[in-house]
C-alpha cells in the first residue's frame, strides 16, 4: 500500500488538495494539509499529488 504523506514545511494551504479529495486531505486552521486517511477508492492520489502547486504531497510504495 503507498503511503500519503505531505511536507508541512513546505505547503501553502491552496486547498486544492482538499477539493481534489477530501477523503484523504483536509487543512487544518493552521492553513497545512493534512492526511486524514491512506487510501481512496475514488481518486488517484498519485494524480492529485502532482496537482500541489508546491509538490507538497508525496506519495511512496
Amino acid at each position: 500500500m503507498a503511503k500519503v504523506t505531505v511536507d508541512a514545511s513546505a505547503c501553502v494551504g491552496c486547498g486544492l488538495c482538499e477539493q481534489s479529495c477530501p477523503e484523504v486531505f483536509e487543512v487544518g486552521g493552521d492553513g497545512i494539509a493534512r492526511v486524514k486517511q491512506q487510501s481512496c477508492a475514488l481518486h488517484n492520489l498519485k494524480e492529485v499529488a502532482e496537482q500541489c502547486p508546491v509538490n507538497s504531497i508525496k506519495i511512496t510504495d
